[in-house]
């Protein structure tokens, strides 16, 4: 399967040292070789740099300049992809953008979903994988049951029913944002952790790169971080429940669905 990334934070802060961290994990210490995206929301979510390659980030010299200065966001989602379903192509590559109700949201998956997921006229997948063919299906919902993209706690509601029903079909942990929140959801690995004052040094577990927030960061920066498995050493990582969602909002958790 693949691995996930993602970073919301209550003031523009750059993924460089996570994105290292899960890049290694990209088919030098991780077999999730078949490629690798990274997108990041502008500070006013008005626009996506979204970056994608279908070959192995721990030998990409584009992923290694991103693990060096990656883009300053409140949200940034990035992805390692195993291919289960779909061919080794740059169209399968996750993380996925889309245009609903005047907003761009992205989408990145991590598991396998058996059975076909039906999809609409205006929501189509570009590629062959289960999992842009999953986002498609969300966003056909979100439509059809009028939800107002304005409401971040009906969004969110939704959204975790959508999870719902569609980890009755195999391993759905996934990450969605439109550039204002983060909404997370977890079938069976997805682990978080939120960084405030004082902040303090943290390890990579691979490359054993060590960083010191304190000066990087001020009183009130707020930094929350997920990830499939933890990517530091000396850090308290928490793992989300199977069956749960949470919704992140300037790196703090809005709402909390329990299964």
């Amino acid at each position: 399967m693949c691995e996930l990334l993602a970073l919301n934070a209550n003031t523009p802060t750059d993924m460089a040292f996570s994105f290292r961290g899960l890049s290694r994990r990209g088919g030098a210490v991780g077999e999730h070789a078949d490629g690798w995206g990274l997108a990041s929301f502008t500070p006013d979510s008005s626009g996506l740099d979204l970056i994608r390659e279908d070959a192995p980030a721990a030998f990409s010299q584009l992923a290694d300049q991103l693990a060096e200065r990656s883009p300053k966001a409140l949200v940034s989602i990035a992805h390692i992809r195993k291919a289960t379903q779909g061919l080794v192509a740059l169209e399968n590559c996750h993380p996925f953008a889309r245009s609903w109700r005047g907003q761009t949201w992205v989408f990145a998956h991590n598991g396998n979903l058996d059975g076909a997921i039906p999809s609409g006229e205006t929501y189509r997948p570009f590629g062959s994988t289960d999992s842009e063919a999953a986002f498609c299906w969300i966003l056909k919902q979100l439509e059809q049951e009028g939800v107002d993209p304005e409401n971040p706690e009906q969004i969110s509601t939704r959204l975790h029913a959508y999870a719902t029903e569609l980890a009755r079909m195999g391993t759905f942990n996934a990450l969605i944002s439109n550039g204002h929140w983060l909404f997370a959801t977890a079938t069976t690995s997805l682990h978080w952790l939120t960084r405030r004052a004082p902040f303090t040094t943290a390890t990579l577990a691979d490359p054993p790169l060590q960083i010191d927030f304190a000066p990087l960061t001020s009183s009130s920066d707020v930094v929350t971080i997920l990830s499939t498995e933890p990517l530091t050493t000396d850090e308290a990582w928490t793992a989300m429940d199977s069956g749960s969602s949470m919704l992140w909002m300037n790196g703090e958790c809005l709402h909390l669905h329990q299964p």
